[in-house]
């Protein structure tokens, strides 16, 4: 199985990438770093790292940036941002992808607990996780060929000690737990689902 993870060189990202190494295929895309680099906010980038990488069996997305800032602070401009990197990048992935993708494959998108559970300032993450699960749901019923797709959707995670303070009475997950997800997500049955890691 040929799997590309994009955002591979952070820091969930390039757990994922070590869970799925030994028994598969596996091609780390970052930003700047990785087998092949891709900017997800332009669409151009995303065609130009599918054309590089051809067929593939699998995708997944650990990538993408929200702002935190208070809703007084807010601007559109700001919100726009994460919009544009966190959510529509990772749309582009699938959009573009879907058009690579080997017969049975999948995509799993990464959205966050802040969908459901908001935080002080994280107005933009919020609505920017909520749309990715939105449309996981609705896009999968479309994907043809048997293609699926999932978002995970994880808590604050216990390798982001920086984040713990934003996330009050949450308790961090264990990073193999949210590897575990997105091997259900990669090699299980499920698609069109929310699969939450808190």
């Amino acid at each position: 199985m040929k799997i590309i993870i994009v955002g591979a060189t952070g820091t969930l990202g390039r757990k994922v990438a070590e869970g799925f190494a030994p028994k598969y295929e596996v091609i780390r895309v970052g930003n700047t770093k990785g087998d092949v680099q891709v900017d997800i906010t332009s669409e151009t980038s995303v065609k130009n790292m599918f054309e590089q990488i051809g067929a593939f069996d699998a995708l997944i997305s650990t990538s993408g940036k929200g702002p935190f800032a208070p809703v007084n602070q807010m601007t559109g401009e700001v919100f726009k941002g994460g919009l544009l990197d966190k959510l529509l990048g990772q749309v582009n992935l699938v959009l573009i992808g879907q058009h690579y993708i080997n017969k049975g494959g999948s995509f799993t998108l990464t959205s966050g607990i802040l969908a459901e559970n908001p935080v002080a300032a994280g107005s933009a993450l919020s609505t920017i996780n909520g749309g990715l699960n939105a449309f996981v749901m609705a896009a999968a019923p479309e994907l043809e060929n048997g293609v699926r797709i999932n978002a995970i959707s994880p808590n604050v995670v216990e390798d982001s000690p920086a984040y713990f303070d934003s996330f009050p009475g949450e308790i961090p997950v264990a990073m193999e737990k949210v590897v575990k997800a997105y091997e259900k997500s990669v090699l299980g049955i499920v698609s069109g689902q929310v699969i939450k890691v808190y």
